[in-house]
């Protein structure tokens, strides 16, 4: 899976949202900071259909977008490749860096009693 660009990326979280989509409604969707022009979008799309992530519907000489790569498909790449590059391939670092560095006392318990609920073997399903 090729790597996104920040634009891209944000693209794919709104085509993600919309489920599928014409340029002018994912330009809809983005924040007026400014709204980035419709060829720009839509060039972006097209190297997003180009890198496997896009598929499309034509309708005359209109496309209609929609995701070929769930969040979900996308996130896990993303986490395989920062295990890969960032920790040494070890899920316990990863964890390890979250719980001293980003997560919040309130966060580090609720993971502490999620861990001890699945540690029981009475707890209910």
């Amino acid at each position: 899976m090729e790597d996104l660009t920040k634009t891209e990326e944000r693209i794919m979280q709104t085509l993600w949202k919309l489920k599928k989509a014409f340029v002018k409604d994912i330009i809809d969707q983005l924040p007026d900071e400014p709204k980035p022009p419709y060829n720009t979008v839509s060039s972006v799309v097209r190297i997003l259909e180009r890198k496997g992530y896009v598929g499309f519907k034509a309708y005359g000489k209109t496309y209609e977008y929609f995701p070929l790569i769930s969040k979900t498909e996308y996130r896990a790449a993303i986490l395989k490749r920062m295990l890969t590059q960032y920790f040494d391939n070890s899920p316990t670092a990863l964890v390890s860096f979250m719980v001293e560095e980003i997560l919040s006392q309130r966060e580090k318990q609720q993971l502490l009693d999620m861990l001890n609920d699945s540690d029981n073997p009475t707890r209910s399903l």
